[in-house]
């Protein structure tokens, strides 16, 4: 099995992850972002109403429910069987995906995306299995007002903040990370800026290269712990439930006046 690149413990894999899955040698965590089923840039598109945003759709790959269901589900399932450990991504369709242990999320207080009843302000996180030090009192969700994808050749690439947060989470050094929906290899970038191994496997080649480049970057330095810290936004959020409790006082004493 011939990689796309490999350089600094770094991989991709151009091709299909069912195929290529059950090649890979020993995998610690999956952190992954796969497509969500919801017509990107066909029917999840503000061309059709004001309650979608503008984004195009993926190069090659039709985002249907249908295609999600019977395509990604079962891609998913395998990574995270590979893994045992996991955190995804995820839309609308998360009671079709397998049953987590937890669910964590970015509270994201300019939208991640919009719905007939209003803006989408929170985006869901997956977890399954155990961290392996299970049991920290740590925030699973964070509120995220300064980070920003950038425009890099894919319709939908996290901030990589976010996904360097999740591996925060998940991994121990020297852990390998699994991408198997690396788009533009948001993860893998991120796996390298903290030391890891990782390896992204991505169907499209246009997503192969792009990856490709952001990883022929320089290693940015951010201090990595020695274990998994909660990331300074943290405090920021507990703000904001303040200021939601504080609103919650205010509505009932002036139901009692």
């Amino acid at each position: 099995m011939k990689p796309y690149y490999s350089e600094d413990g770094i991989t991709i894999y151009h091709g299909d992850c069912m195929e290529i899955i059950p090649q890979l040698g020993n995998v610690d965590f999956v952190c992954t972002d796969p497509p969500y089923g919801v017509g990107l840039g066909i029917e999840n598109n503000q061309t059709k109403d004001s309650s979608h945003l503008a984004k195009r759709g993926y190069a090659s790959y039709d985002d249907s429910y249908g295609n999600f269901t019977s395509l990604i589900v079962p891609r998913l399932n395998a990574a995270i069987e590979k893994a045992g450990r996991a955190a995804v991504f995820t839309g609308p369709h998360l009671h079709e995906q397998a049953k987590p242990c937890a669910i964590a999320g970015i509270w994201h207080p300019a939208a991640v995306g919009r719905t007939p009843w209003g803006s989408k302000n929170f985006l869901p996180v997956l977890f399954y299995g155990t961290p392996k030090k299970a049991g920290l009192h740590r925030p699973t969700v964070i509120r995220s007002t300064t980070a920003v994808t950038g425009i890099n050749g894919h319709p939908c690439p996290k901030p990589i903040e976010w996904v360097r947060w999740l591996l925060l989470m998940g991994t121990d050094s020297g852990d390998v990370v699994l991408d198997p929906f690396m788009g533009s290899g948001t993860t893998l970038r991120a796996a390298k800026d903290l030391g890891h191994r990782a390896i992204g496997i991505e169907i499209e080649e246009r997503y192969c290269e792009i990856a490709a480049k952001r990883l022929s970057q320089s290693v940015l330095d951010f201090g990595q712990p020695d274990t998994p810290q909660p990331p300074q936004h943290t405090n920021e959020f507990g703000k904001l439930l303040g200021w939601r409790d504080s609103l919650v006082e205010e509505a009932h004493n002036a139901k009692e006046r």
